[in-house]
């Protein structure tokens, strides 16, 4: 009898360490050094770039997610981003917003003028960083890269997402070609990558980006809650050898777990549109239509007042999307 105690928690301490091991050379694969990184061969990104500053898990910490459209790029060049999110993170009171960019906002970009908040990265992460800080009023210390592929690994990877898209939607274009086509029918369904992508990237409809990402905001709460299920957890080690590939991050691992531990005990207490339709306007600049900010520190105002606010988050049912149509377009 003892012999056999012996040998199970033998098994399952060797189980827990190859466990471990296997999650820690999966977080350790997300920042890239080198030729690895998606930035090493840009010009323009300064070779020494600062380390983020030291988080000690417990003040507040702003994440600047951005998944970029890769289709016909170069080897070396670094596409524009498709989609930029900001996920703050308050470890003390296990709150968590999220405010999603629109990403023709034009803005200031530090040493490089203005221009779409989208062009950002083409000149380094740390660069696209110090554009939405300095466009939110708040000090952004990490970055998360991935390109389409990457966001479909990983639904792929926690098994797909059951989800009710809210109405019919198609898109087909000759130029992307099929692969990259958008037919999703209405109703509740269950989402692989592919039909995940489609839905997050579907914007042809009267309130284009405005819609398209509140409809991003959304769908992201239900990939948090599909990780942090007991399934995925177990999956956990699978799931990072799936996306590792096309992740870049400037997160060490220690900030990794870190940030985990506070994501898991987490709520969402806001989720907002950046610009407010409030705050943004209509504007042409060298024959395109941009969005500008009405008053930038209105703007800084209002993220602010949403970070405060205790309340759990209203719907973010796309549903409820607003009726304006300043600055759509109906590429994909």
């Amino acid at each position: 009898m003892l012999w056999s105690f012996s040998l199970l928690l033998l098994l399952l301490v060797g189980g827990a360490v190859y466990y471990f091991t296997s999650i820690y050379q999966g977080l350790d694969g997300l920042q890239k050094q080198g030729e690895q990184s998606p930035f090493n061969n840009v010009k323009t990104v300064d070779a020494d770039t600062p380390e983020p500053p030291k988080w000690e898990g417990t003040e507040p910490v702003n994440i600047l997610l951005m998944g970029v459209d890769a289709r016909g790029v170069k080897k070396g060049e670094i596409p524009r981003s498709d989609t930029m999110l900001v996920v703050s993170l308050d470890p003390v009171n296990k709150k968590a917003h999220v405010f999603s960019i629109l990403r023709d906002t034009y803005v200031p970009i530090p040493d490089h003028g203005e221009d779409r908040i989208n062009t950002a990265i083409i000149y380094g992460p740390n660069t696209a960083m110090q554009t939405v800080s300095d466009l939110l009023g708040l000090p952004i210390q990490y970055y998360v890269y991935t390109d389409f592929q990457g966001f479909i690994k990983l639904i792929d990877a926690v098994g797909g997402i059951d989800y009710t898209v809210e109405k019919d939607m198609v898109y087909k274009t000759k130029a992307d070609g099929p692969e990259y086509d958008i037919d999703l029918k209405k109703g509740y369904q269950h989402l692989d990558g592919n039909m995940a992508l489609q839905y997050v990237r579907f914007r042809h409809d009267a309130t284009s980006d405005f819609t398209r990402t509140q409809r991003q905001r959304a769908f992201l709460s239900a990939v948090a809650d599909k990780l942090k299920s007991t399934t995925s957890l177990v999956k956990l080690p699978g799931i990072l050898s799936q996306v590792s590939p096309y992740i870049d991050t400037n997160l060490s691992i220690n900030d990794m777990w870190k940030l985990a531990n506070v994501g898991y005990g987490s709520s969402v207490a806001g989720s907002e549109q950046i610009p407010p339709m409030n705050l943004l306007k209509e504007e042409t600049i060298r024959g395109s239509s941009v969005l500008g900010v009405r008053d930038y520190d209105e703007l800084k105002q209002f993220v602010q007042e949403t970070m405060a606010k205790k309340e759990p988050v209203a719907s973010l049912s796309p549903s409820s999307s607003p009726s304006a149509t300043a600055g759509s377009d109906s590429s994909q």
